[in-house]
């Protein structure tokens, strides 16, 4: 049995990508990646996610990462909510993937509904049979799902580690409740006139920033 779980990062950021995380394992290896200690990435340290990151790859048969820019963000958004984004994102890490069996941390307030969307999305594309586990706080439940949110959380932290970099600036977590990142955005948009191609202009904070320009 392939066994697959699949978890995001940067769903409600402002700034930077949406990083959809896939890992692809051996039934009867579960048990090497719950021994390693994996737990949802929120409740570990950046050096300790790099560290589990590394460890998971070696017990892992496939890894794949969706990355969703902000600007793939705001064009989907213009013709689906974000949790139909949800559906189709998660719906590509399976395809590649192509597991027995997924678990996934449900991105939907009603986990069954968002189970359902996502095995009629799947199934759509691919005619070989899957069973979908849809829970709310499955990486705290699946060790499985604790690897792949790992994986998306080090993939995010990277690329936003590479954006402040690029542009110099240390803008915060980049999620609309960081008075950092706020500040960033309302100055940015005071000295260039708009926002940068790394933020989700379809978010409230960037729109209210530009009307208050």
């Amino acid at each position: 049995m392939r066994i697959a779980g699949i978890d995001e990062a940067g769903k409600g950021p402002v700034i930077g990508p949406m990083c959809i995380g896939g890992v692809l394992t051996e039934e009867d290896k579960l048990h090497s990646i719950n021994n390693l200690g994996v737990a949802d990435s929120k409740k570990l340290s950046p050096s300790r996610r790099e560290d589990l990151a590394l460890k998971i790859e070696k017990y892992a048969l496939k890894i794949f990462v969706l990355e969703i820019s902000p600007s793939q963000i705001d064009e989907l958004r213009r013709i689906m909510t974000m949790n139909e984004i949800m559906v189709v994102g998660f719906s590509k890490v399976l395809e590649n993937l192509q597991p027995d069996t997924a678990y996934v941390d449900a991105a939907d307030v009603k986990a069954e509904r968002f189970g359902k969307k996502l095995t009629e999305n799947y199934t759509q594309n691919v005619s070989k049979p899957i069973t979908i586990v849809s829970e709310h706080k499955a990486d705290d439940k699946y060790p499985i799902v604790s690897a792949a949110s790992i994986i998306a959380k080090v993939t995010r932290d990277r690329r936003v580690a590479e954006l402040r970099k690029k542009i110099g600036i240390d803008f915060g977590s980049g999620y609309p409740s960081d008075k950092k990142t706020k500040d960033f955005l309302e100055n940015w948009v005071q000295e260039y006139g708009s926002l940068p191609d790394f933020v989700r202009h379809s978010w409230k904070t960037a729109k209210k920033c530009l009307k208050n320009k």
